[in-house]
């Protein structure tokens, strides 16, 4: 395949094609190398024409509970007091500035999921 900048939804089509069948080339051959500059430009596209907005703070934090098995006692233990988790869960009150250092520490959410309005 010659290579060239993906513009298209025709040409981003082609390019997936031709990653399947050089999937498993060995690097540092043509075809790695191929390979190589490929996933760059398929990237690119993605980025630029895939846009995944970012979720909600809260439907975000709830998210993140779930997979450490936290009960909104867990919460309170991070952010203060147990009457603020419950407000927070239940949008009754906004995140803190050192709420959100705390949840992006603790919880490892990213601090531009958290700072978004809700």
């Amino acid at each position: 395949m010659k290579l060239k900048p993906i513009k298209t939804t025709k040409d981003y089509n082609e390019a997936l094609e031709r990653l399947e069948i050089i999937f498993n080339s060995i690097p540092g051959t043509k075809e790695g190398d191929e390979l190589e500059i490929l996933g760059i430009l398929l990237q690119k596209y993605e980025t630029e024409n895939f846009i995944i907005e970012l979720p909600d703070p809260i439907e975000a934090i709830k998210f993140r509970m779930e997979q450490l098995n936290y009960s909104q006692n867990d919460l309170a233990e991070v952010i203060g007091l147990k009457s603020r988790a419950s407000e927070i869960l239940n949008r009754k009150r906004k995140l803190s500035l050192e709420m959100i250092r705390k949840l992006s520490e603790k919880l490892h959410i990213p601090p531009e999921v958290l700072i978004q309005a809700y």
